[in-house]
């Protein structure tokens, strides 16, 4: 993906010097700090409108050249540049409070107001949107943000930076903007070639795959920009089914009798793919699952389930990183119950913890009837995961540690069922131990449960997972 995105922004910087005949500046890959200065004045100038509109445009031509000529290194330096030269000006905010702070009615304090609204604004938004106004900018806009996401995590300066760029494309992305768009056999294969590419859950194998996954029982949308229009930028996939689906195995099958419209009630989900990483942080996902309802409730009206069947990803790495081995009884280790541990290993039952770390440490599935002995306890973990294991969010709220759970609960989800061995094969195994577990959109509630996850960190579960989670369900050992 890397190689295709560089590829990608070269062909766009070329199509810009065609137009134009603007070359990027002569530097050294590496951007040593002679070179540093020249590009600085250069960025100076094109942000300052000297020459106008039209010199303006080839000074950020010439600077996404020179950008693309940069190795590694040199790439980090030109970040480092932006954030920290190009941020707003100290002294210019500072003056601007302070003529808020002495303004003498409610004309003066708007102006002032309006003016320090001005000085926040960092210096280097203006060139971010020089970009957007070149032919294809915007993709090249989106190709920047993704290089730059390596950068955000270890460096403060560099995350404002990756917050000012975000902002940006946040305007640009509006869902108001974009397309939604029903993908079919019939759609150019320039695009659907991308969701072979770009599909993040489920990976298509074939054409033949994808043929099938657009079939009579399926049903395919992406969302499109008008100026990105041969890039998806979200897709979901979606089968028609009786009932709410348990297994993947089944729900791939593209050999199974299509069902007679009339007996179709359920709509599920399987897989949501995020095609633009450097999108990430735009909220995308959420408005597509309730647009999709939407565009499904108006083609099928007797629709009345609508739901997921998701992978647990974090569970297997939770499960490794916390299990009791040590029988001293950790506040937050994983506890295996007593009755749990002398039904798994009845003749040395403090053994358990440790098999158990045993089993999920298997690069492979194992046999089923072995995996099956731990049904009872892996089920209700993954629930207790699930709904119990939280992570910090903004202002100290509580958000789901596993990201798919996030997901769909901040979009107003319900847990409704956890399925066992759902996904049997290696990236089943490798994801949640061949669980997987369905989320609910009820319709009516959609909104109650956003907002209470959201603010509050509460997670809406059906009564089979309320039990799952709190029932020591294993068989008791004869006497």
């Amino acid at each position: 993906m890397v190689t295709q995105r560089l590829e990608r922004m070269v062909t766009q910087v070329r199509r810009w010097r065609s137009t134009d005949g603007t070359d990027p500046l002569p530097v050294s890959p590496s951007l040593p700090d002679g070179d540093l200065k020249r590009l600085r004045r250069m960025i100076d100038e094109c942000i300052s409108d000297r020459g106008g509109e039209i010199a303006a445009r080839r000074r950020a031509t010439a600077i996404g050249g020179t950008f693309l000529e940069l190795d590694e290194e040199g790439r980090k330096n030109f970040f480092r540049l932006l954030a920290d030269h190009y941020d707003h000006d100290d002294a210019e905010v500072d003056q601007a409070i302070d003529n808020v702070l002495r303004a003498r009615d409610g004309d003066q304090r708007n102006e002032a107001e309006r003016q320090l609204a001005i000085a926040l604004r960092p210096r280097r938004e203006r060139l971010l949107r020089r970009f957007v106004g070149l032919d294809g900018g915007l993709q090249f806009l989106v190709d920047l943000r993704e290089e730059l996401l390596v950068h955000r995590k270890s460096d403060g300066a560099m995350a404002a930076l990756d917050d000012d760029l975000r902002s940006v494309l946040a305007g640009w992305f509006d869902i108001a903007l974009l397309e939604l768009r029903r993908l079919t056999w019939e759609t150019p294969a320039a695009l659907l070639e991308k969701l072979i590419d770009y599909e993040a859950v489920h990976a298509i194998e074939s054409w033949d795959d994808l043929k099938g996954r657009l079939g009579p029982r399926r049903r395919c949308y992406a969302y499109l920009h008008p100026m990105m229009p041969g890039e998806p930028l979200i897709f979901v996939e979606v089968a028609l089914t009786r009932g709410i689906a348990d297994s993947l195995t089944d729900l791939l099958d593209h050999d199974l009798e299509p069902i007679d419209r009339s007996n179709v009630d359920t709509a599920i989900f399987y897989s949501i793919s995020n095609c633009q990483n450097g999108l990430r942080g735009v909220s995308l996902g959420d408005f597509l699952i309730k647009r999709v309802v939407e565009e499904l409730t108006d083609e099928l009206p007797d629709l009345k389930t609508f739901a997921t069947l998701s992978p647990i990803p974090g569970f297997r790495k939770w499960l490794l990183d916390n299990v009791n081995t040590t029988g001293k009884g950790e506040s937050t280790a994983i506890q295996i119950d007593p009755d749990e541990a002398v039904y798994i290993a009845p003749t040395a039952p403090e053994s358990a913890p440790a098999q158990l770390v045993a089993l999920a440490s298997r690069t492979a599935p194992p046999p089923q009837e072995e995996l099956d002995r731990w049904k009872p306890i892996l089920t209700r973990l993954a629930a207790q995961y699930l709904v119990d294991q939280r992570r910090s969010g903004p202002q100290g709220t509580d958000r789901a540690l596993d990201p798919v759970a996030h997901f769909h609960l901040s979009n107003g989800a319900r847990v409704e069922q956890l399925n066992w061995r759902a996904n049997p094969g290696q990236s089943g195994w490798e994801r949640g131990l061949g669980m997987m577990v369905n989320y609910r959109y009820v319709l009516k509630t959609i909104e109650t449960n956003h907002d209470q996850y959201v603010a509050g960190g509460v997670i809406d579960r059906s009564p089979e997972i309320e039990k799952l989670r709190t029932t020591i369900a294993v068989d008791k050992p004869k006497t």
